[in-house]
C-alpha cells in the first residue's frame, strides 16, 4: 500500500508538545482520500500502475471526453487524477479509496510542493552573488551580475547561466520528514518542521524512499527515559 501517495493540502503551521515538555514545530496537512479510478495492467500499457482520483469538481467544468471517461467507470468526477507505478496491482480494485491510514507504520515521508513565488528577482537574491565593489569604479550597477558572456570564441550566453529571472515557484521534493502525529477522524497529518509552499498549497506525500535509520523524537525520549533510571555506576576510589 505504501507506494501509492496522497494529495494533500497545507494549512499552516503549530507545534506539539510531548509529556517530557519538548516542543516540536509542526506543519498542519488536510489529506484527501484518493479513490481508484482504474488500474493498470502490463498487457495494457507494458508495466503496472494504480491511478487515483483526488477532489471534487462540477460537472460543467468537465471536457465532454472527461465526463465520458468518468462515466465509462461508474465514479464521480475527480478534480485531478494522479498515476502512480506499483509492483502488483493485487490489492487495487476500481473504486477502493485509501485515506492516512496508509501511513500508520511509516515514520518518515517524502513531500513535493511548490515554493513560494517571489516574482523577478536580481543575481544577488536570486544565486546569492555578492555583487560588484561598492567603492572606488563602479557606478550604478553595484547590484548587477557582471560579465554574462565569453568573447568571439564561442560568442554567446551558455544556456543555465546564473542571471536575473523569476524565483521561486518550483517543484521541490523534501525527503524524510518526520510524522509527529496523525488525526484520521479529521484528516490531518502532523509533518515535523517547515515545508515548501504557500497556504492552501498542494502537497503530495508518499512513504519515504530512502531506508534511514533515524530515530524519531517520541523514540529519543523513550531513550533518555530508560538512561534516567539506570543508576550511575559508584566511581572507584
Amino acid at each position: 500500500m505504501s507506494e501509492i501517495a496522497l494529495i494533500g493540502k497545507k494549512i499552516g503551521m503549530t507545534r506539539e508538545f510531548f509529556e517530557s515538555g519538548q516542543s516540536v514545530p509542526v506543519t498542519v496537512i488536510k489529506m484527501e482520500k484518493g479513490r481508484v479510478i482504474q488500474v493498470i495492467d502490463v498487457e495494457k500499457r507494458g508495466y503496472k500502475a494504480v491511478q487515483l482520483g483526488f477532489g471534487k469538481i462540477k460537472n460543467s467544468k468537465l471536457t465532454k471526453s472527461m465526463k465520458g471517461f468518468f462515466t465509462k467507470r461508474n465514479t464521480e468526477p475527480k478534480k485531478k487524477l494522479k498515476e502512480f507505478r506499483v509492483k502488483s496491482t493485487e490489492n487495487y480494485k476500481e473504486g477502493n479509496e485509501f485515506g492516512l491510514e496508509i501511513f500508520n507504520d511509516v515514520k518518515f515521508v517524502d513531500i513535493r510542493s511548490k515554493t513560494i513565488g517571489k516574482g523577478f528577482a536580481g543575481a544577488m537574491k536570486r544565486h546569492n552573488f555578492s555583487g560588484l565593489r561598492a567603492s572606488h569604479g563602479v557606478s550604478v550597477s553595484h547590484r548587477s551580475h557582471g560579465s554574462t558572456g565569453q568573447r568571439q570564441d564561442p560568442g554567446k550566453v551558455f544556456k543555465g547561466k546564473k542571471m536575473a529571472g523569476h524565483m521561486g515557484d518550483k517543484l521541490r521534493t523534501i525527503q524524510n520528514i518526520e510524522i509527529i502525529k496523525s488525526d484520521i477522524e479529521n484528516n490531518l497529518l502532523y509533518l515535523k518542521g517547515s515545508i515548501p509552499g504557500y497556504k492552501n498549497a498542494e502537497v503530495l506525500v508518499k512513504k519515504a524512499v530512502k531506508n534511514t535509520k533515524k530515530f524519531t523524537i517520541k523514540e529519543k525520549i523513550e531513550i533518555a527515559e530508560k538512561a534516567k533510571k539506570i543508576p550511575d555506576k559508584k566511581k572507584k576510589k
